[in-house]
């Protein structure tokens, strides 16, 4: 097992717990990409990345992610997590893992899958970050 990738798997996880945009980004590489499935499209490069880190953060400023396993290899490792926050003044919570690729000890790519449905019941239709989808009701 890659004990560097275990340590960057941490540093990442307290980057993110602390809201630190400045430390999850000096983890990512220059092409780094972002791509939340089902909330738009792919975010590529720093800048890009940056600008939708911190658009969940100022739409979600509460979220939290509790971390429940992480799956390591030599190339990448994968959060299992539940999400949670506050939007509009009501709670939520949603199951969410991510898949982060690493190359030369950053962050390459990061592919999050969240349970776009529950979130959606839980907040009346749009539960997205940064308003990049909008999920209405049947």
């Amino acid at each position: 097992m890659n004990t560097d990738i275990q340590k960057l798997s941490l540093r990442y996880a307290e980057a993110w717990a602390a809201h630190d945009l400045e430390a999850i980004m000096a983890l990512h590489s220059a092409d780094t990409v972002l791509h939340i499935h089902g909330g738009g499209v792919p975010a590529t490069g720093q800048t890009a990345t940056r600008e939708a880190l911190a658009a969940i953060f100022a739409q979600w400023p509460d979220v939290t992610f509790d971390r429940r396993r992480v799956h390591f290899s030599e190339t990448h490792f994968v959060n299992e997590y539940e999400l949670s926050g506050t939007a509009d003044g009501e709670r939520f919570a949603c199951d969410g893992f991510d898949v982060i690729c690493v190359v030369d000890g950053l962050v390459t790519r990061k592919d999050t899958y969240l349970d776009w449905p529950e979130l959606q019941r839980q907040l009346g239709g749009t539960p997205t970050p940064a308003g990049t989808v909008t999920v209405v009701g049947p």
